[in-house]
């Protein structure tokens, strides 16, 4: 296939997941303990035994929200392409492999990067029946992605906070065949820098998939959900205006860690992190080392790891494409988004030409097509 647009950045959502998926295929002594759906006052919710809740089906978002015209103009646009009247209707575009594959042709993507549930495992609040999910989920990805293995790249969900269990399905799902995984980020892990991890960077190195940390939620769970009336739309506006920053926390640990020193195969994307802040946090980074860290056991600048292993992901930054000289334009990869209300499907020619217009045609190449192709082994 020739590519002409790839989105490094894409996502399947549980709302959007088969009403059954995980009741009809766990374990007998996890069934009761997996995320179903059941009625509620604004339609079917999915749930669990314990109570949580995950979002309307086929609701707005990762959470599931529902949809309310004229708050949220991103989320209007894609409602005006019958997204979530089909919903409403049982019709699953996002995560209908066939279906999935129209709403990408609409935006002109050729081949997208799935990110897929992990925020759905803090909120289930159940471990073990998390790490069940996951491995439902994943095994269903793989099916999805060979409708359009050409087309489909899915990133494998890896249990949270749980090492050992996450060290099992890294190799599990490396002999699956998919592409990549994604690890989540939650308040109750001990940070990326802790030699706890060992054991987690040496499988994902010996496996060779790219690993990727996807952004999080400035505020625990719960937090933003205490508060009300305009308290609350400020606290919403800001975890949305600094929630990509966050990602300095992995960023400077797994370098500080020297977990690219010690490994050099492997090779770590971030996915909605923005690109804007890196600049700044590279050239941070290797001042401290220079003035005062030289004993961390790293052989090059901090800057230096970041370009031959990371990759930064992002989908509208003006910015960060004033700054990618500082960068290196090798380690950014644009996405649309799809199908969340920050991303810009179905008007990714619009924004790239908006963010991209004042670079040369083949630098805006390599950030929106072959940087991906070549991270995810589309294009030789």
């Amino acid at each position: 296939m020739r590519y002409t647009r790839i989105s490094a950045d894409c996502h399947i959502d549980l709302p959007w997941i088969p009403p059954d998926l995980f009741t009809a295929n766990a374990s007998a002594a996890l069934a009761d303990r997996m995320p179903y759906v059941a009625e509620g006052p604004d339609g079917p919710y999915w749930t669990s035994k314990n109570g949580q809740s995950f979002g309307l089906v086929n609701g707005v978002g990762p959470a599931g929200q529902k949809y309310v015209p004229g708050s949220h103009h991103r989320v209007d646009v894609m409602a005006s392409t019958g997204l979530y009247e089909d919903g409403q209707k049982g019709i699953r575009r996002p995560s209908d492999p066939t279906l999935r594959v129209k709403d990408m042709d609409r935006d002109g993507v050729d081949a997208e990067v799935i990110y897929g549930i992990l925020g759905a495992a803090t909120r289930l609040n159940d471990p073990e029946a998390a790490n069940e999910m996951f491995r439902i989920y994943n095994d269903w990805l793989v099916d999805f992605c060979r409708h359009q293995p050409d087309r489909y790249v899915g990133l494998a969900c890896l249990p949270y906070g749980d090492i050992d269990a996450a060290v099992k399905e890294v190799h599990r799902v490396g002999r699956l065949g998919l592409r990549g995984m994604e690890l989540s980020c939650s308040w109750d892990m001990e940070p990326m820098w802790h030699p706890v991890w060992e054991p987690f960077w040496q499988a994902v190195n010996e496996v060779g998939r790219p690993l990727h940390f996807h952004t999080f939620p400035a505020l625990p769970p719960g937090k933003l959900d205490q508060q009300r009336g305009l308290t609350r739309r400020a606290a919403f506006f800001t975890v949305v205006s600094g929630f990509q920053m966050n990602l300095i926390n992995i960023l400077a640990a797994v370098i500080g860690a020297a977990v690219l020193e010690r490994y050099p195969r492997i090779r770590i994307a971030f996915g909605e992190s923005g690109i804007g802040w890196v600049p700044y946090a590279l050239d941070r980074m290797d001042f401290e080392w220079e003035d005062r860290f030289r004993d961390l056991g790293l052989t090059m600048r901090p800057s230096d790891y970041w370009r031959r292993q990371c990759k930064a992901t992002f989908q509208f930054d003006r910015i960060g494409t004033k700054l990618i000289e500082d960068m290196g334009v090798e380690t950014l990869m644009w996405g649309s988004d799809y199908p969340h209300g920050d991303g810009v499907w179905p008007e990714s020619s619009r924004y790239i030409q908006e963010q991209f217009g004042h670079l040369p045609p083949e630098v805006t190449h390599k950030i929106t097509c072959e940087n991906a192709g070549k991270f995810y082994g589309l294009i030789p």
